[in-house]
C-alpha cells in the first residue's frame, strides 16, 4: 500500500494513525501543497478533488481519510475497528458523519485559519468547535471510547483535528473527558503523533 500525504493534514493523519495502529505496512508519499503537487495532472488522476490523502492498493485507488479506514479495515477483516453488527457500525457511522461535518467545519476550520491562512470567521468556527467539545464531553463521561466499549475508527476519526484544536485557538482545558480520551489513544500500541504547529494557543504554550 503506498499512502500520499501531508504531514500537517488532519485527515492524512487519520489515515496514517489507523495504518500504523492496526501494523499495516505501507509506503507514505508526501505532497507538496505549497508546490501545488495535489493540483497536477497525474495527482488529480488519483483523486479528482486535489487533495490527500489518498491510498493506492495496486490497481485500487481509495480517496478520502475515512473511507480509507474503511477500505483497510474491511479489506484487514478487522471486526474490532469496524463491527459487522448493524448497530454497532451505525454507531462508528454517526461519527465518521461527524468527522466529516461538525468537526470539519469546527476544530479543523479554525486551526486552518492559524496553519493555513484560510478565510473563515474565528469567532464562528470556534464556537462551533466549542459545541462540538461539549457533547463529546458529555458523552464520554459515561464511557472510555465514542462508539463502542473499545477503541473503533470513530474515536480515530476524531482523534486527530481534536487533539490539534489549540492551535486553532480552541482550549481544551474545561473539558477533562476528552483530554483523557485523547490521552488513552495515545496511549495505544503503534500511535503515531500529529506534527505540532506553534500557533494558536500552542504559539505560548
Amino acid at each position: 500500500m503506498k499512502l500520499f500525504y501531508h504531514p500537517l493534514s488532519g485527515h492524512s493523519h487519520r489515515a496514517r494513525l489507523f495504518l500504523s495502529l492496526i501494523g499495516q505496512p505501507f509506503e507514505a508519499v508526501e505532497v507538496d501543497l505549497s508546490k501545488g503537487e495535489h493540483k497536477r495532472p497525474e495527482f488529480l488522476k488519483l483523486n479528482s478533488f486535489g487533495q490527500v490523502p489518498v491510498l493506492v492498493d495496486g490497481k485500487t485507488v481509495i480517496s478520502d481519510s475515512n473511507a480509507i479506514m474503511v477500505y483497510v479495515a474491511k479489506k484487514r477483516g478487522e471486526i474490532g475497528w469496524l463491527p459487522e453488527d448493524p448497530t454497532a457500525a451505525a454507531a462508528v457511522q454517526r461519527w465518521l458523519s461527524v468527522a466529516a461535518g461538525q468537526l470539519a467545519f469546527g476544530p479543523a476550520a479554525a486551526r486552518l485559519i492559524t496553519v493555513f491562512g484560510a478565510k473563515f470567521h474565528p469567532e464562528e468556527v470556534i464556537g462551533r468547535a466549542h459545541a462540538l467539545l461539549k457533547v463529546i464531553e458529555e458523552e464520554l463521561a459515561a464511557r472510555d471510547w465514542l462508539a463502542a466499549d473499545h477503541v473503533t475508527i470513530a474515536d480515530i476519526a476524531i482523534y486527530s483535528y481534536t487533539a490539534r484544536a489549540p492551535e486553532g485557538n480552541v482550549d481544551l482545558s474545561g473539558y477533562p473527558n476528552v483530554r483523557a480520551w485523547l490521552d488513552r489513544i495515545e496511549q495505544l500500541p503503534g500511535f503515531i503523533p500529529f506534527v505540532k504547529t506553534p500557533v494558536g494557543l500552542t504559539a505560548a504554550a
